[in-house]
C-alpha cells in the first residue's frame, strides 16, 4: 500500500464538472493498493497518516499532527501509484490491486481514518474521472509505504 501525503493549504476534487469534495488546511492523500495489501496494512497506514507530524509548531519545526492543527483530509484513490515504467515507455499496472478488492480496502482505509479522526475525512469516488486541485504547502510531499 502506498499513500502519497501532500500538506495543503486547500484542495478539492471535481467529478463531472462539479466540486465533489473540498478541504481547507490539511492533507491531500493519494492512496494506492497492491496485491499483498490487507486490513492490517490499511490500519497501519491510516494510523501513520493521523500521527504523522509535518505541520509547523510555534518554533517553525515540523512537529504537529493533523489533529493538533485541526486540519482536514481529502483521500483520493490512485491506482497509478503502482505504475511500472521500468521497461518501455508505456506504464504497466500489473502491480495494482484489482478494482473490487482495492475498493474494499480504500473504503476500509477511509473508515479507519474516520474512526481515528471523526468528521474530518472527505473522499473522491473510486474509479471516477476526477480533477484534483490543490495548493501544496511547503511544498511538503511524503510517500508512506507498507509492503
Amino acid at each position: 500500500m502506498r499513500v502519497l501525503v501532500q500538506r495543503v493549504e486547500n484542495a478539492s476534487v471535481t467529478i463531472d464538472g462539479k466540486i465533489f469534495s473540498r478541504i481547507n488546511k490539511g492533507y491531500l492523500l493519494f492512496v494506492g493498493f497492491t496485491t499483498s495489501d490487507n486490513e492490517v496494512t490499511v490500519k497501519y497506514l491510516a494510523n501513520k497518516v493521523i500521527k504523522l507530524r509535518v505541520f509547523s509548531d510555534e518554533s517553525g519545526k515540523m512537529n504537529l499532527s493533523i489533529k493538533q492543527i485541526e486540519g482536514e483530509i481529502l483521500s483520493i484513490s490512485q491506482f497509478t501509484l503502482y505504475a511500472d515504467a521500468e521497461e518501455g515507455n508505456r506504464p504497466s499496472f500489473t502491480k495494482a490491486l484489482n478494482p473490487d478488492e482495492a475498493t474494499r480496502l480504500y473504503d476500509l482505509f477511509n473508515q479507519e481514518l474516520n474512526l481515528q479522526y471523526p468528521s474530518k475525512i472527505k473522499t473522491g469516488i473510486f474509479q471516477s474521472d476526477m480533477k484534483v486541485q490543490l495548493i501544496n504547502d511547503g511544498p511538503v510531499t511524503i510517500l508512506l509505504e507498507r509492503a
